[in-house]
């Protein structure tokens, strides 16, 4: 992930050996205040939330140690402490406290050009970071923020300069110093919410460790010699390595409570992991040997032997963070929008600034009262807040998403999910476990489920068949013990026998029964033919010549699946299936799950069809698919969302994409995209409302009723607003999306 000094991840295995990476060509990023942050893409700087600016191409690639160099959150609290015992003289011997108190500090020879030494420190050394922040705006050709403050600084200080030396009474030093006291406090605040709002998408680079239990004995050796156990063999042999250091194939031991290290697949060892940071699952998930792990989860009780299997981009985490980057750096339309309005409010701040100059002149006033004004025109109008009101939520609702486990790869898909009225659910590994499944036993007169399970399982003991697996699996869920078998013989298209006992057994289809010279009675067929018309799977099993049931096989709906479709039925969203299979199979699934309509028999080049039909009829489709077959329908919906991150994590056809393959995230993508938008708009409301009421106020709209802004109480506003809109922006983070 890009967030601190934003750059490809592909450049870290330089990093870490300290050799700095060749600069490509390409378009640069910098942020005005922090000209540390550097990054290929655009977006908001992770320090402060400022937007990035184009910059120049760095000499080399800024690394870790390079984000020390820049301006921390210290560096602005040591300024405003030396800018703020600066100030305390210049207010003392300002007109400000002889108005407020009739108290006059003693007077001195030469004490207005102490005035304006002290002033001058103020100016260049707390002011300087504007001053070098509005250039590098200009240089882009972005005025914004830093070029507001940058222009009413300068303009208080050349006035009140050259009052000075011309033998002028009043001066603007005090505004001047109390100005940039109030900015660089309120930028530390600001910088303070910024990253406390950003703590959490940097988790995501936080999830590895640093160092892996690496296991030193030749792998290929041990896993040729079965008679020993990987425990014994190399627990004893290991070493400490930073991750950086593992390579494909390596064995790591991962002890309890560890994390670990890098995507891989348990050799040996049992264990609970806690992948709730990378799949948004609190339930721990059992993990045995053949099974693989991600990167970054956490262990439970047991110790496991992991063998790297991916390292470095390849790794899943990588992919979360290439995502993650990807969102960080897409704009939804709302921020284009508020994009647009600060740079605008920056061209209306600087001449509404020159008519409130010229129109106070002429009215008569004095140039140190017209000054002021303006003054405080520039800094109320810095379009901070505005700039911030956006990017932030987007941030925060993409870290949301995250760790929800939806991974967002454009803010424009999230920001579509709250229109849409229909979603269109692939059948197959979406809202059913796309693997067979025992759904029924049907046994036959004086015979019981239990025997007839029994039965099949052990015949299907020595076959490698999906329907004998998944009969298998339903006898170990029953703790059904298995007969001892003889004479297996698998029969090709039919099914499979075996000597069970004194008698032969089979179990198979309608053929191999007829070879068998079993039949049931009308009853019994009639039955097994209701089953077969739903789309399921009839396997029947035999003993002699007597039918002892049949088993209906299917592919089970996950659990979660009606559970989606009630919430998105709620939330008042329609919901579609579209499927390959048979009108029986579609119509079975759809009643079971409460949909409002299904698509049967459509090839996989037909699907993008059925989603413009949808649209024809005036409906905002999503659809959510695989990613591989359903491509050309997932980039002609309205959204996208593609299943199956965790083999496939950069599915280009996508807008969102699902580490877990559960229908049931389906509605948090919804909730997340309508809480966001209502997030963004408040902002959005707060940010330039507040810019046109305080405007005009600031130009002495009021001054009349005996309202007058001046420059430092305008800061202390600009400030708080911006502090206000990143705190409602971390509000959105305390909202559950379950």
């Amino acid at each position: 992930m890009n967030n601190n000094h934003c750059h490809h991840s592909h450049h870290n295995h330089n990093h870490a050996n300290n050799k700095p990476d060749e600069v490509k060509p390409g378009d640069w990023h910098t942020c005005p205040m922090h000209p540390e942050v550097i990054q290929e893409r655009p977006g908001m700087c992770p320090i402060c939330g400022m937007a990035l600016v184009p910059a120049k191409p760095p000499k080399k690639i800024p690394t870790e140690h390079d984000k020390h160099k820049g301006h921390k959150k210290t560096d602005f609290l040591v300024k405003f402490y030396v800018t703020l015992a600066l100030t305390i003289p210049i207010l003392l011997y300002s007109d400000v406290i002889m108005m407020a108190f009739g108290w006059n500090a003693p007077r001195f020879p030469g004490v207005d050009y102490l005035m304006f030494v002290l002033g001058s420190v103020v100016f260049f050394y707390g002011g300087g970071v504007f001053l070098t922040s509005a250039y590098r705006e200009l240089r882009a050709r972005l005025p914004g923020m830093m070029t507001l403050i940058a222009i009413a600084i300068t303009a208080a200080y050349g006035f009140s300069a050259y009052v000075t030396f011309a033998g002028g009474a009043h001066t603007l030093f005090w505004e001047l110093a109390t100005l940039i006291a109030v900015m660089l406090i309120g930028h530390y605040i600001e910088m303070r919410a910024v990253q406390g709002a950003k703590g959490a998408l940097r988790e995501l680079a936080r999830l590895l460790p640093d160092m892996a239990e690496k296991l030193t004995q030749n792998s290929s050796a041990a896993a040729a010699d079965k008679t020993q156990s990987y425990n014994s063999k190399l627990k004893t042999n290991s070493e400490i390595v930073p991750i950086s250091e593992l390579k494909e194939g390596d064995m790591v031991l991962v002890r309890p409570g560890a994390k670990v290290p890098a995507d891989g697949k348990i050799i040996e060892g049992q264990s609970e992991l806690n992948e709730s940071i990378i799949t948004g699952e609190s339930k721990p998930a059992v993990k045995k040997a053949g099974d693989e792990v991600i990167a970054g989860s956490i262990n439970g009780d047991g110790s496991l032997i992991v063998q790297v299997t991916k390292i470095g981009e390849n790794t899943f985490l990588a992919g979360i963070m290439r995502l993650v980057a990807e969102a960080e750096a897409s704009k939804s339309r709302l921020q284009m929008l508020s994009d647009r309005a600060a740079f605008y409010l920056a061209i209306i701040a600087v001449v509404g600034g020159l008519m409130t100059l010229l129109v106070w002149l002429f009215l008569g006033k004095d140039a140190f009262f017209a000054v002021e004004r303006v003054v405080a025109v520039l800094v109320i109008a810095c379009p901070h807040a505005l700039g911030l009101a956006i990017p932030l939520v987007a941030s925060i609702s993409t870290t949301m998403g995250a760790k929800n486990g939806l991974l967002v790869r454009r803010r424009l898909a999230l920001e579509e999910a709250r229109n849409i009225n229909i979603v269109l659910f692939d059948k197959t590994g979406t809202l059913t476990k796309g693997e067979f499944g025992v759904y029924s036993i049907l046994p036959s007169e004086n015979h019981s489920e239990e025997e007839v399970l029994r039965l099949a399982a052990s015949i299907n003991s020595r076959s490698e068949h999906p329907l004998a697996k998944a009969i298998l699996a339903k006898a170990e869920e029953k703790n059904i013990s298995l007969a001892s078998i003889s004479d297996f013989e698998r029969v090709a298209g039919k099914g499979a026998k075996a000597q069970v006992g004194d008698s032969l057994a089979a179990v198979g289809n309608r053929d191999l029964m007829a070879d068998f010279e079993v039949r049931a009675d009308d009853y019994f067929a009639g039955k097994v033919s209701g089953l077969e018309k739903q789309g399921k799977t009839v396997v029947h099993v035999a003993k002699g010549r007597e039918l002892i049931g049949s088993i209906a096989l299917a592919d089970m709906i996950r659990p979660e699946s009606k559970d989606a479709i009630k919430k998105l039925k709620e939330m008042g969203i329609r919901s579609a299936m579209i499927t390959g299979d048979s009108e029986d199979v579609a119509k079975w699934v759809a009643g079971e799950l409460g949909l409002d309509q299904y698509f049967a028999r459509v090839l996989p080049e037909e699907k993008s069809d059925k989603v413009k039909l949808l649209q024809e009829q005036g409906m905002k489709v999503a659809m959510v698919g695989d990613g591989i077959n359903d491509a050309p329908a997932l980039t002609q919906s309205d959204l996208g969302v593609a299943i199956g991150a965790g083999t496939n994590v950069a599915i280009e056809s996508a807008g969102i994409v699902l580490v877990k393959s559960d229908p049931g995230d389906i509605p948090k993508i919804i909730k997340l995209s309508r809480l966001t938008y209502v997030k963004m708009i408040q902002n959005i409301f707060w940010a330039a409302g507040y810019n046109i009421v305080a405007m005009p106020i600031a130009a002495g709209a009021l001054y009349a009723q005996g309202i007058v802004l001046n420059p430092a109480v305008a800061a202390v506003f600009m400030s708080l607003s911006t502090v206000i809109v990143a705190i409602n922006a971390v509000l959105l983070r305390r909202r559950s999306l379950g």
